[in-house]
């Protein structure tokens, strides 16, 4: 019985949480309407004060690691961050109702441990996955980045600008380079709202934590600043880039062929070692039986 209410005064707990956020939010829009800004720029402040404050806060102060994998996934605005922070929290709300069930169910103690295992979960589980995806994303960067720089080099020579450049390769790369797009479209909206290209593409690069984005990103900002005398840093970068994909192709290989030989050990030796040594241990146990 003492499990029941305590259940129920979780899941209480949770509910009055996500009904006091809802009504919080329900008032902010109210006041927007009233003011007759219910506007695409008010609705985008209203998202951008949660991800400043309140329940976003508390959860960015809990691991600050969410919000660079966010970033390197690409989810910068208001709205993306909030929906991720607001499914983090009914994850978790989740996970607690369902741990306080069970052990209510079974009817025995460790209520303790189960909201503290269901608060770990719902924590750290959405976190596992947006991390995973964030590596995913990086690792997609890197291999774009050997298609990426052939095209700017062969964009240069024809005597486009680095502005230039990278505005064709956003509406005419997408098929081929779809994450680099992504991000070139963010930077270059910033660069039409009056920002400058040099720092906003060494901002971005700062942002997806990639060596091999942040050189080729210093290297077109020196060309923004100098104007040329860049073209061998790029073929040098090319170089270097395939030279660490071969690497990392020669460890998979490496690592694939101890894997295989494990399993030729397992399933392969056995059966070799039946069809070899078959006969002859069947010899044996024959000439054994007729000695008997």
């Amino acid at each position: 019985m003492l499990l029941l209410i305590s259940a129920v005064l979780l899941l209480s707990a949770a509910g009055l949480l996500l009904y006091f956020y809802f009504q919080t939010q329900y008032r902010n829009r109210a006041i927007v309407q009233r003011l007759g800004q219910e506007t695409g720029t008010a609705r985008r402040e209203l998202l951008r004060n949660f991800d400043e404050g309140g329940l976003a806060a508390h959860i960015k102060s809990l691991d600050a690691e969410v919000g660079q994998y966010l970033n390197i996934m690409g989810w910068r605005q208001a709205k993306q961050r909030s929906i991720f922070y607001l499914g983090q929290v009914a994850f978790t709300v989740a996970c607690l109702g369902v741990a306080v069930i069970f052990v209510s169910t079974k009817g025995e103690g460790g209520l303790l441990l189960a909201v503290l295992f269901a608060l770990a979960a719902g924590f750290l589980l959405p976190k596992m996955w947006l991390r995973k995806k964030a590596e995913a994303r990086q690792a997609n960067l890197v291999t774009e980045v050997s298609t990426l720089i052939p095209l700017l080099r062969s964009l240069f020579e024809v005597g486009l600008t680095v502005e230039q450049a990278l505005r064709v390769i956003t509406y005419e790369a997408q098929s081929i380079l779809p994450e680099f797009t992504f991000e070139l479209k963010w930077v270059l909206a910033r660069v039409d709202a009056g920002l400058d290209l040099g720092s906003e593409l060494r901002a971005v690069a700062e942002l997806l934590d990639v060596e091999e984005v942040t050189d080729t990103f210093a290297i077109l900002e020196q060309l923004i600043t100098q104007g040329g005398g860049a073209m061998n840093s790029l073929l040098n970068l090319k170089n270097l880039v395939d030279e660490r994909r071969l690497t990392a192709l020669e460890e998979l290989v490496s690592k694939l062929s101890a894997k295989m030989s494990m399993v030729m050990l397992t399933f392969l030796f056995p059966a070799l070692l039946i069809v070899l040594a078959g006969p002859g241990f069947i010899a044996i146990i024959k000439a054994l039986g007729d000695m008997g």
